[in-house]
C-alpha cells in the first residue's frame, strides 16, 4: 500500500523559509512527484514537480525563483525548500506521486497518490 507522509509545515513570518518533506512508502519507483497547495476558499493548485528519472523540475510562476523541489532517491523522499515566503503562500501543501507520464505534470490528474497535507501559514 502506497503512503505519502508530509512534514515540515509551520507558522513562519513573511520573508522566512521552510522545508517540507514527503516520505513515500510502498513503492520506490515513480514517474514524477509534485507539490500542490490549497488556500482557504480556493482550488488546489500546482506548485512544483520533479521527474524521477532525470530530476527535471517544473515550477508554478508564482514560486519560481523562491521554491526548490528536490528528491532523495535512497530515502524515497521529495523536498520543497521554500524561501522568501509571503502571505500568499499560506495554505495546505500536499505531496503527490504519479506512476505514468501521459498527463502534463502541472495537472492533478498526473498523480494517483496523495498525502494528507501539511499546513503552512505565513504571517505578515
Amino acid at each position: 500500500q502506497v503512503q505519502l507522509v508530509e512534514s515540515g509545515g509551520a507558522l513562519v513570518q513573511a520573508g522566512g523559509s521552510l522545508r517540507l518533506s514527503c516520505a513515500a512508502s510502498g513503492r520506490t519507483r515513480w514517474y514524477a512527484m509534485a507539490w500542490f497547495r490549497q488556500a482557504p476558499g480556493k482550488e488546489r493548485e500546482f506548485v512544483a514537480a520533479i521527474r524521477w528519472s532525470d530530476e527535471t523540475t517544473t515550477y508554478a510562476a508564482a514560486v519560481k525563483g523562491r521554491f526548490t523541489i528536490s528528491r532523495d532517491n535512497a530515502k524515497n523522499t521529495v523536498y520543497l525548500q521554500m524561501n522568501t515566503l509571503n502571505v500568499e503562500d499560506t495554505g495546505v501543501y500536499y505531496c503527490s506521486a504519479g506512476a505514468g507520464g501521459a498527463i502534463p505534470l502541472i495537472l492533478r490528474g498526473a498523480y494517483g497518490y496523495w498525502g494528507q497535507g501539511t499546513q503552512v501559514t505565513v504571517s505578515s
